[in-house]
């Protein structure tokens, strides 16, 4: 006699179906035919080749290079990125005599070093030809009286260049937002100094304690506001 093959009980309507281990409720059953995960990894996309455009490698480089370790300083553990404890041990090698470490070791920091100068006299000259240029187009419009044109940003007087060390910066507003938030600032200035006098006023002829600790609090405010257009000020040397 042939055994039945075993088969999934099938509900029939009236009749109470028995819900327990191996037997889920009839609406939450996977249907024949249908994904239990539809949005779940496509198949062959664990070893999916990379894209032309893609440079997965370099990816995964960076991800090793920046990623977190501990590693043992003098007495303690300290965390650091992967690059940065690679870069201790050869120096702490090439501090030791290594002759290989020392020399990859100055071969690297010559390289820094010779890059960063680079950078920096690029930066010197974008600086000096940015500055000259714009002087000389701002001298010809106030010669010829235009006066509807907006100014640079960064404004060439806010371009500082010191030969002595061949350093460049500026001081002042990089962009326009930055102007536009530094001139929103300093045109409420003034309503703030001129608040804060009326509140020093008020406490001085207020006699309610109550009153007075309320505007004591709005000092402090009013006060913190100038604080921040002083530092935005000193930022911008305005």
């Amino acid at each position: 006699m042939s055994r039945e093959k075993n088969k999934l009980p099938v509900q029939r309507p009236g009749v109470a179906y028995e819900v327990g281990y191996g037997k889920p409720p009839a609406t939450t059953r996977f249907k024949p035919g249908v994904s239990g995960n539809p949005r779940g990894r496509p198949k062959g996309a664990k070893n999916r080749l990379p894209k032309l455009n893609e440079e997965r490698l370099k990816s995964i480089i960076l991800q090793e290079a920046y990623r977190d370790i501990t590693v043992r300083d003098s007495a303690r553990n300290v965390t650091i990125p992967m690059a940065q404890a690679v870069m201790r041990s050869l120096a702490v090698n090439a501090a030791k005599g290594q002759h290989r470490a020392q020399r990859l070791f100055a071969e690297m920091l010559s390289t820094t070093e010779r890059q960063n100068k680079q950078l920096a006299d690029e930066w010197l000259s974008t600086a000096m030809d940015y500055k000259i240029e714009w002087d000389e187009e701002l001298e010809r419009r106030k010669r010829l009286g235009i006066t509807d044109l907006s100014d640079p940003v960064p404004h060439p007087d806010h371009v500082k260049i010191d030969l002595n060390t061949g350093e460049a910066r500026v001081e002042g507003p990089w962009t326009k937002e930055e102007k536009a938030e530094l001139d929103m600032w300093l045109a409420k200035r003034e309503e703030w100094e001129a608040d804060l006098a009326v509140l020093q006023d008020d406490l001085a002829a207020e006699e309610s304690e109550g009153i007075r600790e309320i505007i004591r609090d709005d000092i402090k405010h009013a006060e913190r506001i100038l604080s921040i257009i002083g530092q935005l000020t000193d930022r911008f040397g305005r």
